[in-house]
């Protein structure tokens, strides 16, 4: 006796439902939660915007790339919350810079065999940090630089290494779209090969030159380039204390800068009072966060801009 003559079973909800989803698979209709727009498209999660600047690159139009730190928040330090975790353990891939970066990953359990470190391949070029200092941005709480440099994408070089991870990551889990993963990948590292040459040449005439930084998170690049640089711990939008200055002088006893290297504009007094101490002011722009302006080839040529000043 076949199922349509089985009694009250058209009634039963549950073989209803079952029903439907069958007759939905038979006539190819997505199943709840899928797109009939975009079929295989990737979902991935990134931990901050370069390595979303370089899976979008990478993947096209065949992935949605989600990086949802808030503009206002430093992605290094920034804890998501638990609908936030949740969805980066649904992601396809989830993309981590490595190298200590993105506090919060070791508080939490996300699925392994989504996750990519991407600058996993040059773990013994990670450097070391001889000390700890703790400091605060803003309203955000303090925290401290230690253990491990993570702004590894600095140094282009590297950067186009953890392209190449993340493109060899989309092939495992689209090996039909290699050859457009492929030819994408090597137009990015085309583009950031070439602008690691132009730093190259923008500093050759005077690499050993003194030079301060307002952050410590020029490891990378001051190790790619050559360059000769000490680290305060101090923000743009901040108003200096003594005891900041002070600091700033002992340093210049005997490493006489020229320049400080800011993340990002810094208030009027504090650059003049640096002018005033024959300090010039210039902006490397880390790009760890979505810019307000361009994207993250944009802002390193600006930044490779600025330099120029620095190193006539």
């Amino acid at each position: 006796m076949g199922w349509e003559k089985i009694p009250g079973l058209w009634k039963c909800p549950l073989f209803l439902c079952i029903l439907c989803v069958t007759m939905a698979i038979a006539d190819g209709t997505p199943a709840s939660g899928q797109s009939e727009a975009t079929p295989g498209k990737l979902t991935v999660y990134v931990v901050n915007y370069p390595l979303k600047y370089f899976a979008e690159r990478i993947a096209g139009e065949h992935a949605t790339v989600r990086f949802p730190v808030p503009p206002d928040a430093d992605p290094a330090y920034w804890m998501p919350d638990a609908e936030t975790v949740s969805a980066y353990q649904r992601a396809d891939l989830i993309l981590l810079n490595g190298a200590t970066y993105a506090k919060w990953v070791d508080k939490v359990t996300i699925p392994q065999f989504r996750t990519v470190d991407t600058s996993a391949a040059f773990r013994d070029r990670t450097i070391r940090l001889a000390d700890a200092v703790t400091h605060t941005h803003g309203p955000k709480g303090k925290h401290a630089h230690e253990g491990i440099a993570f702004t590894t994408w600095l140094d282009l070089e590297l950067a186009a290494a953890q392209a190449q991870a993340i493109a060899h990551a989309m092939t495992r889990k689209r090996p039909g779209l290699k050859e457009v993963f492929r030819r994408n990948f090597a137009a990015l590292e085309k583009d950031l090969l070439a602008l690691d040459r132009e730093v190259q040449g923008v500093v050759a005439n005077n690499r050993k030159q003194p030079l301060v930084a307002s952050h410590p998170v020029y490891q990378y690049f001051a190790s790619r380039y050559g360059l000769n640089v000490r680290s305060v711990h101090w923000e743009p939008g901040q108003r200096l204390t003594g005891k900041q200055w002070f600091e700033l002088k002992a340093i210049l006893k005997d490493h006489p800068a020229k320049w400080m290297i800011w993340e990002g504009i810094p208030e009027k007094e504090t650059a003049e009072e640096l002018k005033s101490m024959g300090i010039g002011s210039v902006v490397f722009d880390p790009c760890g966060n979505v810019p307000a302006d361009g994207d993250f080839l944009t802002v390193m040529r600006q930044n490779v801009e600025n330099l120029k000043g620095v190193f006539p």
